[in-house]
């Protein structure tokens, strides 16, 4: 006798399906393909974690920058004096601070200033 296996094939078929639910043509309805289009999103997601931080980072010291132009400094002068002045205080406080408490912000512009010069 033999063993036929239609459930679990039918499972298996469903799952991958379900995720590749809403890819565009071929990708989402045969199986050869949408294992393929799965399979290469699974790099992408591995990949765009990576590049997620890298982004941030990047919008975080435009900000930081910007706000440092408002009050006459420049970003690397800022960063500079404030590792001088001792204040630790990462990239994505400083860009919350920069947009949403200015007078904060100015406050420890002018600390980085005061421990440039001294």
């Amino acid at each position: 006798m033999r063993v036929k296996g239609s459930s679990a094939s039918r499972r298996k078929l469903k799952k991958l399906f379900s995720i590749t639910k809403g890819y565009w043509g071929r990708k989402k309805n045969v199986y050869r393909r949408a294992r393929e289009a799965y399979l290469k999103s699974l790099t992408r997601m591995f990949h765009d974690r990576k590049l997620k931080k890298r982004n941030f980072r990047r919008l975080w010291i435009m900000r930081i920058n910007a706000a440092a132009r408002e009050n006459g400094m420049r970003y690397s002068v800022l960063m500079n004096g404030l590792k001088k002045a001792n204040i630790a205080v990462n990239r994505k406080m400083l860009a919350d601070l920069a947009v949403h408490d200015a007078p904060a912000f100015a406050q420890l512009v002018v600390k980085a200033r005061e421990a440039m010069v001294a």
